[in-house]
């Protein structure tokens, strides 16, 4: 796993910055698929629920669902939604507990059976919580291991133990998957394992429990597996090394080597005897833990194995990873045969019957036949091999040309999700954004509505990206990620206000034309308006006064810092959204933030209930959306200088440094430029009545603003007699609808002012 930026993870991230920060999701129109690849599978059998088989998977899209699995179909009936990175591991425990670990260093525990209720967050990781283990019989203890070296072992049952608020622990008591105390659970029966045999033993008093904790692992951990009774766990990394701990004591009793390089699946007999570990050697190994020794070693693939699933009697193990292909191994007679080849590395194996459900990098996931009940009937179709014992016993093989043929060729079911994104460009307008799937589908996504506006479908991406190019320059105002196999917009305080439209462009209707739109300001009141609605209601108010939107410390404090606050316009309209802003409530996007109480929260923007209020959200997002309050921001004026061009018989009252908003148009500089005209002969096609308004005389230090508002309703009379005048910059003419901005990034392209020249187009 790489040690990537978390999307949402605020705790862990390098880039340094003040204020938190909201991110928006976009939600496939289908968002009963997943959209990243799929990281982990545990199925619930119908002896512990209400009758039905069901398969929850875990994806890099961050989220879990709940399948219901018929003969030939596979039902979405709830999606888990609180992480905030990818989702790296899941295992049940009990009848109806789901628990999952993330790269936003989380464990979260889940109702199963209902539709989404997070019950608990588990905040002891420092780094990317990567893999799980659970004890089939004593279905209280489930450990934990990460990027961190650390390895946890939990007492379920203690850690959902309701808590007090007012004490320090590590943990969050949340229905809605928010965290809205902000306070930890107590460490409960937990036990931290080290490298060495050493414990260091700490009292604290938390709820009454005593925490056991030690030091961690020297390296990342990859892999664990626990017996069915939870008393032995093994852990494997990149050390190389099969760690073998009593889970009672939290100590070390032996550890198993052989491995030549990471160590990435584990799985340990009902009893605990024997363990299997595949590695990125490519090997699978088959470990005596009571005599503490390798007694077979399997050459079967011929690169890394990340997966690894038994049949109940230990005696044949499926095995997958990233040459695609999945195995089926005898491991006493080292009979192996390849059951099917996938377009995909696997990254875990769930069997289940007569059938084995596989996951992989891609958004999908295929069930294949797997004899699990009589692994026997596969060999006798024949085209099996005897595993060999060395690593390149496999790779000489395939060089030799006798690859074993597959055994399937087609899955009997297959889930299927979404392409993932995997490569994306922000436009220039700031608007749009040009996506490309894993299929290799072309999309064009509108980010401040959060739809897909245009399907090209199978074309090239380089080419759509120049044929989409506009000549226009607005400030970046958000930054975005496909991370999570979907766009993930980024929004941080101040930069993201720094981006303005005229209304006219956004063809808002009822609003002046010249009127200036904040870009991040309407995003977020779009994003914003079903929890505004559902806030709306429950106080009875649509905007509170501004001592009720922070706490006082917090509002002090924030109010000290930032001194000067804009109040951005003042119409009847602020409050409405705008259609170019509106958001889907069929397909919402989710919401990743942290508030000012308590660590990231992700949630579809319709199941923010508001219940929680302000602490849910970071400060500067409630004073925009609340009080109409932006920060201070940029300069987002331009200066210049206008003069007129050389030999040019036109001349304009006003000289010196002026100044006009970045999006200011060119036309609007032509209008100014007649408004202060000066003649120095009548023209031909003016009357003698004819005037311009003269503008006051300039000096080379006076500083005067262009407003938007010159010659908003054009000239009056003369208006069809005025004269034709251009401008240019740098000898060449600019088109009327250029924005000041862009002819200083495209035209200018100097760090000085910006200098502008006018002339009077001849024969006009």
């Amino acid at each position: 796993m790489h040690r990537v930026g978390s999307a949402g993870n605020g705790n862990n991230s390098t880039r340094p910055r003040k204020e938190k920060r909201l991110t928006y999701v976009l939600n496939d129109s289908d968002d009963t698929k997943h959209c990243a690849g799929i990281n982990c599978l545990a199925l619930l059998s119908s002896g512990a629920s209400d009758g039905s088989d069901y398969l929850f998977t875990g994806s890099r899209d961050g989220r879990l669902k709940r399948w219901v699995l018929d003969v030939d179909r596979a039902t979405c009936s709830a999606t888990f939604e609180s992480h905030v990175d990818w989702v790296n591991d899941a295992v049940l425990v009990g009848d109806s507990t789901l628990i999952s670990c993330s790269s936003d260093t989380t464990i979260k525990l889940w109702n199963a059976l209902s539709f989404g209720t997070c019950t608990r967050t588990l905040r002891q990781h420092s780094d990317y919580v990567t893999c799980l283990a659970a004890a089939g019989k004593n279905s209280n203890i489930v450990a934990s291991g990460g990027l961190g070296g650390e390895v946890f072992i939990w007492d379920i049952e203690s850690a959902l133990t309701p808590v007090s608020k007012n004490n320090d622990a590590t943990g969050d008591e949340s229905s809605n998957g928010i965290n809205g105390s902000g306070n930890l659970l107590p460490l409960t029966s937990l036990c931290s394992i080290s490298s060495n045999d050493n414990m260091s033993m700490h009292t604290t008093q938390t709820q009454g429990y005593i925490p056991v904790s030690a030091k961690g692992h020297k390296d990342s951990v990859y892999a664990l597996a626990m017996n069915e009774s939870g008393t032995i766990l093994v852990s494997g990394g990149t050390e190389k090394v099969v760690r073998v701990w009593d889970t009672r004591s939290g100590s070390k009793t032996l550890k198993l080597r052989g491995h030549t390089d990471n160590i990435r699946a584990l799985l340990l007999d009902s009893s605990g005897r024997y363990c299997l570990s595949g590695s990125s050697d490519s090997m699978i190994r088959l470990w005596d833990i009571g005599q503490q020794r390798c007694v077979h070693s399997y050459a079967v693939h011929t690169d890394s194995v990340w997966a690894l699933a038994s049949t109940p009697t230990f005696s044949h193990v499926y095995s997958g990873g990233r040459d695609f292909s999945l195995y089926l191994t005898d491991l006493q007679t080292r009979e192996s045969s390849l059951l099917c080849t996938g377009e995909h590395p696997i990254l875990q194996l769930a069997l289940h019957d007569d059938s084995i459900w596989v996951a992989s990098t891609d958004s999908s996931v295929h069930r294949w036949p797997a004899e699990g009940c009589n692994p026997q009937k596969i060999f006798q179709r024949g085209n099996s091999f005897i595993a060999g014992n060395l690593s390149f016993s496999r790779a000489r093989v395939s060089l030799e040309g006798s690859t074993p043929v597959p055994v399937y060729k087609e899955p009997t079911l297959t889930i299927v999700g979404t392409p993932a994104i995997v490569q994306h460009e922000v436009l220039n307008n700031k608007r749009h954004v040009l996506t490309k799937d894993a299929s290799g589908s072309v999309k064009l996504w509108e980010i401040t509505k959060g739809v897909v506006i245009e399907d090209y479908g199978k074309v090239s991406f380089e080419e759509k990206k120049e044929e989409l190019f506009e000549m226009v320059s607005i400030p970046a105002w958000f930054t975005v990620d496909s991370r999570l196999g979907s766009l993930s917009v980024h929004l941080d305080t101040p930069q993201c206000f720094s981006a303005e439209m005229y209304s006219a462009d956004l063809n808002i209707v009822g609003k002046p034309e010249d009127d200036k739109v904040n870009l991040a300001r309407e995003t977020l009141k779009g994003l914003l308006a079903p929890w505004l609605r559902k806030r709306k209601q429950r106080s009875g108010s649509s905007v509170p006064a501004n001592g009720e939107l922070l706490p006082g410390k917090d509002a002090a404090s924030r109010s000290s810092t930032h001194s000067r606050i804009e109040v951005d316009g003042s119409s009847e309209n602020d409050a409405m959204v705008y259609p170019a802003f509106e958001f889907s409530v069929t397909s919402p996007p989710s919401i990743i933030t942290e508030g000012t109480h308590g660590g990231s929260w992700r949630k579809k923007t319709t199941d923010v209930d508001g219940t929680k209020d302000e602490k849910d959200f970071p400060w500067w997002c409630l004073d925009c959306v609340l009080n109409n309050r932006l920060p201070p921001r940029e300069n987002t004026k331009c200066s210049f200088y206008l003069q007129p061009c050389e030999g040019s018989s036109v001349q304009i009252l006003t000289q010196g440094k002026l100044s006009a908003p970045r999006i200011l148009r060119i036309h609007k500089v032509i209008n100014y430029v007649i408004e202060k005209m000066v003649l120095d002969k009548p023209l031909d096609n003016l009357s003698a009545e004819s005037s311009f308004p003269l503008g006051l005389t300039g000096s080379q230090s006076q500083h005067q603003e262009v407003g938007d508002g010159s010659f908003r309703s054009g000239f009056q009379p003369w208006q069809k007699l005025r004269p034709s005048i251009e401008i240019l910059c740098n000898n060449q003419v600019l088109s009327s609808e250029m924005s000041l901005a862009t002819v200083r990034a495209y035209i200018w392209k100097k760090t000085d002012d910006l200098v502008l020249n006018y002339r009077l187009v001849q024969g006009r």
